[in-house]
């Protein structure tokens, strides 16, 4: 399988001009953020053209994107197309754990980027898989029974990424949906697991918070419970909000939408991102796309964060 297009497992497979007013605890409101957007939202534009897609998003107004996944291209000849198309490139999602680690970290370090990301660390290699509809079953079987001994590995292998990547002088990231926050039946949840077993020195956090509100979670509070764990945002909306669901794909889950139709806070995750001294914001839109396309979703969702972004300096 390849990087598995990311479907978020689907894909599994940020330096930027983020100034900080830094605080006495070394931690302080982020004052300048350029509106980024995560090219899985318009992962089928990029695949068919790279170049012009890009391109296009400059076009909206983006100064930054995040790489949802390397795909068929070099990192040579991504670096060429972002600058081409005047954007910046601070992070980029990798197949950590389902790869070669050395030759994505150097993927990593050739594209440039200050972040590397993984889109899911599971605790163990999923068997038996062939087919993307085989991986999502796999995936949602293992992802909804895991234990705290789980979250205790996948715990372990961040740490490894961590130091890794460090070596290497890059930031290793791990990037969160709806599953971590399942409670574990001890009073935690497996995120809970995650920020109290990696180390603050090699791991570091992208905030998914739309995936939070799914499962329930009030990403300002984490935020502003733990802000100096948190690197990134990913700002997505999500309607019919009614009730937290935790499993991955859920048929029961919220649908997708543009930011601002549906019912994520996201003013106050912007305010709470900027008082954590978060870096980088990006749009992430999931699919299906069923009232525009995903490049004019993007602009809508590009309008949105930029007047937030604004309207919050």
């Amino acid at each position: 399988m390849t990087v598995l297009s990311r479907r978020r497992f689907g894909v599994l497979a940020c330096s930027g001009v983020a100034a900080m007013a830094v605080s006495r605890s070394g931690w302080g409101k982020t004052e300048d953020i350029a509106a980024g957007i995560q090219l899985y939202t318009v992962g089928g534009d990029v695949e068919r053209d790279p170049a012009g897609t890009l391109k296009k998003l400059a076009q909206i107004g983006y100064k930054e994107v995040e790489i949802a996944s390397l795909g068929k291209l070099p990192a040579s000849q991504w670096r060429a197309l972002l600058e081409e198309a005047g954007l910046r490139a601070p992070s980029v999602h990798l197949p950590f754990g389902l790869a070669d680690t050395d030759k994505i970290l150097g993927d990593a370090k050739a594209l440039g980027v200050e972040y590397a990301c993984s889109s899911i660390l599971l605790p163990r290699p999923l068997e038996g898989v062939n087919s993307m509809e085989g991986f999502f079953k796999a995936f949602n079987a293992m992802s909804s029974a895991m234990t705290t001994d789980d979250f205790k590995q996948v715990a372990g292998k961040a740490n490894e990424f961590g130091q890794k990547a460090k070596g290497l002088g890059l930031q290793y990231v791990y990037h969160n949906h709806n599953f971590e926050f399942r409670d574990l039946g001890h009073g935690a949840t497996g995120y809970d697991m995650l920020l109290r077993e990696t180390d603050p020195a090699l791991v570091k956090f992208e905030a998914d918070t739309g995936w939070m509100r799914v499962a329930g979670a009030d990403p300002a509070s984490l935020l502003g419970r733990f802000p100096e764990r948190f690197a990134m945002l990913h700002i997505k909306d999500f309607k019919n909000l009614t009730k937290p669901v935790t499993i991955f794909n859920a048929p029961d889950g919220p649908l997708p939408t543009e930011l601002g139709r549906g019912s994520v806070e996201l003013k106050a995750v912007v305010e709470a991102g900027r008082k954590a001294g978060v870096k980088h914001m990006f749009v992430e839109q999931e699919p299906p796309f069923k009232e525009m396309t995903p490049l004019e979703a993007a602009a809508v969702d590009y309008t949105t964060l930029h007047g937030l972004l604004e309207q919050t300096a």
